[in-house]
């Protein structure tokens, strides 16, 4: 648990509330979280969802990992402090998406359980839908776009996950997505699917 260094603060509840944008928007607030390994397929699947979405009416956006490293979490590294503190303050900040009714989408590594339970807490139950990105690691490697597991097999980057720190999947994700055998546009059809069984998007038909 994180401790609160600010004192005399106090929260302020606004004059709209969420089901008032909500219904401008004609949707639900969602957070989709995407876990899995470097390289296997969680920003590719984030972002062509988002698409499909928009295409659709909706109002989505990706909260990419190492776009938000570029900005809200620069001074965070990759230890296992800082992994848990990067994905405390996603998780806030996902909060206030769905707050926003906006269908959020997050793509991030998040190699921890406890982790991403954490954050399932923050957003809160039937807000958040775990989305395990299951690729094989041989899969991950040959693909391996940023060269990141050729430097982690020559040492020259510690702690890299799924070479020499851990990575921890899910008990009970929402879905479970292996990119070696779906393609990004099967996947986020069936996304597009599970967002409507939770009636957070409307069918294409309404």
């Amino acid at each position: 648990m994180t401790n609160m260094k600010a004192t005399n603060i106090t929260w302020h509840e606004g004059h709209v509330g969420r089901e008032e944008r909500e219904k401008l928007l004609s949707q639900k607030g969602a957070l989709i979280w995407f876990t899995g390994l470097s390289a296997s397929g969680k920003s590719t699947i984030a972002y062509t969802l988002e698409h499909a979405l928009v295409q659709r009416g909706h109002l989505a956006y990706v909260l990419d990992g190492d776009n938000i490293r570029h900005g809200l979490n620069k001074n965070l590294g990759f230890s296992a402090e800082d992994r848990k503190e990067n994905i405390r303050r996603i998780a806030e900040v996902g909060k206030l998406f769905v707050d926003t009714g906006v269908v959020t989408l997050t793509a991030f590594i998040s190699p921890y359980r406890g982790d991403r339970d954490a954050a399932r807490e923050t957003v809160g139950e039937g807000n958040f839908f775990e989305v395990f990105c299951d690729t094989p690691l041989a899969v991950c490697e040959d693909r391996d776009p940023k060269g990141l597991y050729k430097k982690a097999r020559a040492g020259e980057i510690k702690g890299f996950t799924g070479i020499d720190d851990p990575y921890e999947a899910p008990n009970k994700p929402e879905m479970v997505i292996d990119t070696s055998k779906m393609s990004p546009q099967e996947a986020a059809i069936s996304l597009c699917d599970m967002l409507q069984e939770a009636g957070k998007i409307k069918p294409i038909s309404e």
